[in-house]
């Protein structure tokens, strides 16, 4: 008997929805807010009056796309959290709301191990999906992990960052040299036609596996700030180096203490997921590296790396198989819990 999951996704500024056959994908639907651009980042408040606005019509589209109705739903996926407050509670009553309506169970999801289980997803036939135990980099706008996965249900975060995000970092320094938001895909465009080498920053060397990129951030400041003083077009001049450059550094860092984990678990079935792994040096990078190391990499499509809903109804579907099910009194969380 077939399974259809409903997963609803509004963690952010993304109202998305999707539905599952199974591990196979019907529909992901997802409305996007470009009001947040003129501000240069997500306004919480906004955000979350426009999931009010997106949800009903994002569901109705996702239903119609994937060509069932709602009565054929078995459950209810949404993300309880970590993300905005305000954002989560649109989803979050929505599902309420939706559940009771149609007598369904729903199913609460974590929004970053909805991430990593982006790679069960079937879009196509004869995919290839990674066998358990594997290791994800999750590196996001608001995380960075080295998550040990031992199965569907199970895992263990063995490294994370201490400070900022990965993408918080590609953010931050691109908001500094006046790249217009989000600062990451434009970093990304920029560092194709730079050189790598032409400028060196300093990469923490955290002990462990943990990251910190604090640091790096403030290093970018400040040598700005002293080449400005020199020439006043300094960023104008460089900015596809120092894009380049910065994004070799943060690369870095991150594969080095992915190298580092795998040595010590002795796994080499590695795996990315989050925003940031739609980077393309980051992508390029991760598969020298493991022709270099031996490893079987799983790099997800480009419309699972953002924020999505089908990565919940995968996760949602997993929980559902073993009756994981939440109950009307359940409430999101912003911090991370996992």
């Amino acid at each position: 008997m077939s399974t259809y999951i409903l997963g609803i996704e509004s963690s952010c500024d993304d109202t998305s929805a999707a539905v599952l056959k199974n591990t196979q994908l019907l529909s992901n639907v997802i409305a996007n807010q470009d009001v947040h651009k003129m501000y240069g980042g997500v306004v919480p408040e906004l955000a979350s009056r426009a999931h009010q606005q997106n949800i009903i019509p994002v569901v109705d589209y996702a239903l119609s796309k994937a060509k069932i109705k709602k009565n054929q739903l078995s459950a209810i996926a949404f993300t309880r959290g970590p993300g905005l407050l305000g954002s989560l509670l649109v989803g979050t009553s929505f599902a309420k709301s939706f559940s009771l309506g149609l007598g369904i169970p729903m199913v609460e999801v974590d929004h970053l191990k909805a991430h990593i289980l982006s790679h069960f997803i079937r879009d196509e036939e004869g995919m290839d999906k990674p066998k358990f135990p594997f290791l994800c980099l999750t590196v996001s706008g608001g995380h960075t992990q080295i998550v040990k996965v031992e199965s569907a249900t199970t895992m263990t975060v063995i490294g994370k960052t201490i400070d900022d995000a990965a993408g918080e970092a590609f953010d931050k320094v691109a908001k500094i040299m006046g790249l217009p938001y989000p600062g990451g895909p434009e970093i990304d465009k920029l560092a194709k036609i730079g050189d790598p080498h032409a400028f060196t920053f300093p990469a923490s060397s955290m002990k462990g596996l943990d990251f910190s990129f604090s640091g790096l951030k403030t290093s970018f400041l400040y040598f700005l700030r002293d080449n400005l003083k020199i020439d006043d077009n300094f960023i104008d001049n460089n900015k596809a180096d120092l894009s380049a450059s910065i994004q070799y550094t943060i690369i870095k860092m991150l594969l080095n203490k992915l190298k580092r984990a795998a040595k010590e678990t002795g796994i080499k079935e590695i795996a990315i997921a989050g925003g940031v792994s739609a980077n393309s040096g980051l992508r390029s990078s991760l598969i020298s590296l493991a022709d270099e190391q031996g490893w079987k990499t799983f790099i997800p499509e480009f419309q699972f790396t953002t924020d999505n809903a089908a990565m919940i109804a995968i996760a949602g579907y997993f929980k559902f198989l073993n009756g994981e099910f939440a109950t009307q009194d359940v409430v999101p969380y912003a911090r991370s819990r996992f």
